[in-house]
């Protein structure tokens, strides 16, 4: 066991998109262009992760696991945390 790592990013929100977003709302459905922005920003948050690990000699991460919060009414961070370990 070597460390605890975690990468993170914060987004803001687009406001063309909210307003997209509002009118979805009334109407129901996924909001596509927010499902894209979570997904990539979840993706840089593991890549800065597995980076952090790699610089500590690690091979693996064990446990990982995901956190957003809202930073301001039209930002939020996502987090990813876990274990960097070397396997053998």
């Amino acid at each position: 066991k070597l460390d605890l790592v975690r990468g993170n990013t914060i987004r803001a929100r687009h406001f063309g998109r909210d307003i997209l977003a509002f009118l979805r709302g009334i109407v129901g459905g996924e909001i596509r262009d927010y499902t894209k922005m979570t997904a990539e920003s979840r993706e840089q948050a593991i890549d800065r992760m597995v980076e952090e690990a790699e610089s500590l000699g690690a091979n693996a991460i064990l446990h990982v696991d995901f956190s957003t919060s809202m930073i301001m009414q039209s930002a939020s961070e996502i987090l990813a945390y876990g274990m960097a370990v070397i396997i053998e």
